[in-house]
């Protein structure tokens, strides 16, 4: 575990603990020495603590005019055991809400599990974005299953077309743009 990396590839275009108005502003990451684990291994130290003991993020970017955020997940997604809903909402989505932030694109193919419990937070992310949306793409199938199965597509755009096995390839604004579009074509 401790060799899956958050994704590197734009920080030419944005860092977030560079960002001041990052929820992740002025971390400092100590390439040499693993600190944070999931069920006691080891993960690299760029992942971006939450709050959560087995759900880690990253914040590949950010765009505040046209107000988006592509952010990378890495874990176990265990709403029933740790709630990590509320610690994503509360400590990395709300600060982006405030910063006016209304689209959400989830990168999620780092995703080891998914357990969930009820979805009232996510019905409040859901209502906060009002013009915008939430959306993840690369999703595990397991993960969709289980997503399904407890409403989240309700709130959260996922599978089908948004399945983007080339995103890395694209900068982030045209990631934005492709997701931005298959949304658009799914609720129009």
């Amino acid at each position: 575990m401790q060799d899956i990396e958050p994704y590197y590839g734009w920080e030419k275009y944005y860092v977030s603990a560079d960002d001041e108005r990052s929820p992740f502003y002025g971390r400092e990451y100590n390439l040499n020495q693993y600190e944070n684990t999931i069920y006691g291994y080891y993960i690299h130290p760029l992942w971006d603590e939450i709050g959560s003991e087995t759900l880690y993020c990253k914040i590949l970017f950010v765009d505040y005019e046209r107000r988006y955020a592509i952010i990378e997940l890495f874990g176990e997604w265990n709403d029933t055991l740790h709630n990590d809903i509320m610690y994503l909402k509360r400590q990395v989505v709300d600060l982006l809400n405030e910063e006016g932030i209304n689209h959400y694109l989830l990168v999620t193919e780092n995703l080891l599990n998914f357990h969930g419990s009820d979805d009232s937070y996510y019905e409040e992310w859901f209502d906060d974005v009002e013009e915008g949306w939430i959306a993840a793409i690369n999703v595990p199938e397991f993960i969709e299953r289980e997503w399904k199965k407890y409403h989240l597509d309700y709130y959260i755009n996922f599978g089908g077309t948004l399945q983007v096995g080339n995103w890395r390839t694209l900068k982030p604004k045209m990631l934005f743009e492709l997701v931005s579009n298959l949304i658009i074509r799914r609720i129009g």
